[in-house]
């Protein structure tokens, strides 16, 4: 079980924010798990037939790299020297950015938008003389909190569409013979 002098060096997988599109059309939004040392372009190509992903409103899972058409790698802004001060890995989870827990009901992550774009707005601090650290961290987290709300909200148009197409139809005509 353990090593008596046996040091686990192994990095820890790093959620990498990606959009993929499936060949049936279907498109997700989430995190494809990497290592720390590893590029994007090398988990697609090494050896193996799957490929670790966390969907923003979902389970982790394993998906195969035959059924993906195409992988865009989301750009979320960074907050900078956050992460240096903290020495906290900068990921991106809408859900930690919205402040609520995984699996959250809409509502409460409209409400949550809602308050934290109020918060953060620029208008809202736009005629105080502050430090320019402070205004620069206060644009990044607006623009984090948009980009947080944005792949949360096309998560459930997403579900909505899913859920529509898997309802009964509510009338259907008959056939004249």
């Amino acid at each position: 079980m353990f090593e008596r002098g046996r040091i686990d060096t192994r990095p820890e997988p790093v959620g990498v924010p990606a959009e993929l599109e499936f060949l049936d059309g279907a498109v997700e939004k989430g995190k494809l798990m990497l290592w720390a040392s590893q590029a994007p372009l090398d988990a697609i190509n090494q050896t193996g037939g799957f490929v670790e992903f966390v969907p923003y409103a979902g389970e982790p899972r394993l998906i195969a790299k035959t059924t993906i058409a195409s992988i865009r790698l989301v750009g979320v802004p960074r907050t900078p020297a956050l992460r240096a001060r903290t020495g906290v890995a900068d990921e991106f989870d809408p859900y930690a950015i919205l402040g609520l827990p995984h699996g959250s009901a809409w509502d409460d992550i409209r409400n949550a938008y809602i308050e934290l774009s109020k918060g953060y707005h620029p208008d809202r601090y736009s005629s105080a003389a502050l430090p320019s650290e402070v205004v620069v961290y206060l644009e990044t987290m607006a623009r984090r909190v948009n980009a947080a709300y944005a792949a949360l909200d096309s998560s459930e148009r997403t579900a909505k569409r899913y859920r529509a197409e898997l309802a009964p139809a509510v009338y259907t005509s008959r056939a004249r013979g």
